[in-house]
Order: structure tokens, then sequence, then C-alpha cells
């Protein structure tokens, strides 16, 4: 079409010609910003799950595991997928020691079969304690099995850990569950975790992998972030 005769297009239909191919842009944009806040939502989760299960002293996770171990996951509101098969899925993040404290968050995603659920539980906030770093650098690689790739068992509760028993002393990865405020004990053996990479991409505004996270290569991270790593940090007196 000539200068011409884009002069003679009335003025309205210009500027519906130019709001049109505008839309999608802003679109994407808005969808970005979504996604982002979905992201945050889920830190925020988290932190709401740590305060609770460390609120009860008796039946909190024991200060010393958390003080010595190599990184923690923390997962709200797993859902219970079925009610004979018992299977589950749910999304939340690792943190792992630095030498400073803690680093940025990464985003995990767990699926798998039966998850063993306590009668009447529809879901449940779980942690997962890492005491070696091999559980940690299998979530670097991606994607790894409970029970196959890394020792599980359930954690033991209270002040400290000295009761623990010969199974959980030999376990790679201590779990804690929770549903409505009560221990929950849902076994997690063949639970799959894997990185969640948009859910690491929305939050960080960029492709990065748990590795470079871990690193703390991130270039930027919303404040709920460090609000997350300082409520650990804020775990061990």
């Amino acid at each position: 079409m000539t200068m011409g005769k884009w002069a003679a297009l009335p003025l309205a239909v210009l500027l519906a010609l130019s709001t049109g191919l505008a839309r999608p842009e802003s679109g994407r944009d808005v969808t970005a910003v979504n996604d982002a806040s979905d992201q945050v939502k889920k830190v925020e989760d988290a932190i709401r799950v740590l305060e609770e299960m460390m609120k009860e002293s008796d039946k909190s996770i024991p200060e010393s595991l958390i003080e010595d171990c190599a990184g923690i996951a923390i997962i709200p509101d797993v859902i219970r997928a079925g009610l004979v098969i018992g299977g589950r899925h749910g999304r939340g993040v690792v943190l792992v020691r630095t030498n400073g404290g803690w680093s940025d968050p990464a985003f995990i995603e767990i699926t798998g079969g039966s998850i063993g659920w306590q009668a009447g539980v529809q879901s449940a906030d779980i942690v997962l304690v890492f005491r070696t770093s091999k559980g940690i650098e299998n979530i670097s690689g991606g994607k790894f099995t409970l029970g196959a790739d890394a020792g599980i068992a359930a954690g033991p509760l209270g002040r400290s850990a000295e009761a623990s028993t010969d199974s959980e002393l030999k376990a790679e990865i201590l779990s804690y569950s929770r549903s409505r405020g009560l221990y929950a004990g849902l076994t997690l053996q063949g639970t799959s975790i894997q990185e969640d990479r948009k859910a690491n991409r929305d939050f960080y505004g960029a492709e990065i992998s748990p590795k470079d996270i871990f690193a703390g290569k991130a270039r930027s991270a919303p404040e709920a972030a460090a609000k997350l790593k300082s409520a650990l940090a804020g775990l061990v007196k």
C-alpha cells in the first residue's frame, strides 16, 4: 500500500490497527507478571510451612538437622490424586547450604504413584532435609527418584535428633509431612523430583538451571527469596 493510500485511511482505522498490533505483546507482559506472582506465592507458602512445622517444639524438625544439612526442600499442598491409587503431585522449592547461609530457591516438581496417605488426608505439606550433597546433585541433574537414587526415611521429631533410629541415621534424605496442622506420616518411596524449568524462568525472568541458582548466578530475585532465606536462618538459634 502506498503512502498516499495510508494517508487516506480514516484515523479510527489506523488507531484500531495499531492497537491490535500492540495487544499481543501487552498480553504476554501481563501473563509473565501473573506467572511470576504464582511463584512468589509458592515461596510465601514455603515460609508458612516452615513456621507451622517449627511452631511446636516437641513435633518440629530438630534444629541440629537443619543446621547440619546440605539442603532443604519445601513442597506446600501436595495433592492426593486418587482415593485408591493414592497418587500425588506438588510443586515447591529447594535451597542449599552456602558459605554465607542459604542459596536462592530453585523450583521443583514432585510426582509419583502410591504415597501411603493416611485416611482422610487429601493434601499435605512436605519438607525434605538433605543430609548429603548427593540428592542436591541429582536435582541439578534434572530428575531423580526417592528411595532409588537416594535413600529416604521419615525424620525424627522434637528438639534434638538423638533419638534417631538406624534407618534414619543412614538415610540421605529425611522427610516431614503435615496435614491441617497434624503430623501426616506419609511415605515417599518412589516419588520423582525434577526441576520446574518454567517456574524458575518465571521467577528469575530468564532461563536458569538449579545448578546456577545454587551457585548464586541468578541475576535478580524477588524479595520473597530473601524472606525465605531469612526464615531458614532464623530456625537455628
